[in-house]
């Protein structure tokens, strides 16, 4: 298993810079984004049924929970577990699906922004630093152009893996999967909510929470001599599937575990604590077991009264597990 903070990717010199650039509008992405949200505003209205509401939600929940916090983030980008080759496929095809980006530009754009907000000085567009307007037409519509960017090397085992290069290649299309039998089934309405609706929800979700995970909310940890904090959004920790335990994962990156005490809900979690159960997944990176940070500082001021969450045993996991 490769053992590596994501950030050991960028590789930067010293004329490197985090803060030097413009942000320009990056036709496609912007073209895809709003194309789905003028479907969510002006069409999904007229088309809705309990029917395609039912799909929305299980889709954006396996998509999110399986696809973008478990496949994408906490595994191919952080590698915090272990698990088949086939459930790794799987997991961040359905990270795909979610229509952000490919798992290669996935993992650009995150150990980018990682990095970024590590130095001690870094643009506005990278740190979520203008006003929620200004950053949400610059993170869904543009895209930022450093003028002395850093290297980023992707390891071998995913850059020149054929699956992902396919996916990458063709993520906007990967849609198709769903949109086809969503419209043969449940015809228009299923579409527009299983696909456009979805897309919308959970993009635009995405930059949200990372606008307000960025600039207010709880703080168990400081990261010294970065240029941004990362913050705990409560209200969103149960809906993100943990995601939003932010200020948990700018101290411990790579633990598979984002919501670390009993009172932060982390459905991620959930599904990993119970895919390690039933013999799965494997090797699982909780914060104990990582490095000693020395910038890390605790500025929490009810520790004593808070319970860490563990791994926990599941007593149907035996009944399904072949050495039992």
């Amino acid at each position: 298993m490769i053992n590596m903070l994501n950030t050991q990717r960028v590789k930067s010199q010293q004329s490197t810079s985090a803060y030097d650039g413009d942000v320009k509008w990056k036709p496609i992405k912007s073209i895809w984004f709003l194309t789905h949200l003028a479907l969510a505003l002006f069409i999904a209205p007229f088309v809705i049924s309990f029917s395609s509401l039912f799909i929305f939600f299980v889709l954006t929940v396996i998509t999110l929970c399986f696809g973008h916090s478990l496949g994408m983030h906490r595994l191919l980008i952080h590698r915090a577990y272990e698990c088949p080759k086939w459930m790794e496929y799987l997991f961040v095809y359905l990270g795909v699906l979610v229509g952000m980006a490919g798992p290669i530009g996935m993992m650009i754009q995150h150990d980018l922004r990682d990095w970024a907000q590590r130095q001690n000085k870094c643009h506005d567009y990278l740190l979520h630093g203008s006003n929620l307007v200004k950053d949400g037409w610059w993170q869904l519509n543009c895209d930022l152009v450093l003028n002395n960017p850093p290297k980023l090397e992707i390891e071998d085992f995913v850059s020149q893996d054929k699956f992902y290069q396919f996916i990458e290649k063709t993520w906007m299309f990967q849609q198709l999967t769903l949109a086809i039998p969503l419209y043969m089934i449940g015809g228009f309405s299923w579409l527009i909510w299983g696909v456009s609706v979805r897309v919308v929800i959970s993009v635009g979700g995405h930059w949200l929470i990372g606008y307000f995970a960025h600039n207010q909310g709880e703080k168990t940890w400081v990261v010294e001599g970065a240029a941004v904090q990362g913050h705990n959004i409560r209200i969103a920790g149960f809906l993100s599937m943990g995601e939003a335990w932010h200020n948990n994962h700018h101290a411990y990156p790579g633990s598979a575990m984002l919501g670390l005490y009993k009172d932060e809900p982390d459905p991620g979690w959930w599904v990993l604590n119970a895919l390690h159960n039933l013999g799965i997944v494997k090797n699982i990176k909780l914060p104990k077991q990582l490095p000693v940070r020395n910038e890390l500082v605790n500025v929490s001021q009810n520790m004593d009264s808070r319970i860490e969450r563990t791994p926990e045993d599941c007593k149907v996991a035996p009944f399904f597990r072949k050495d039992t």
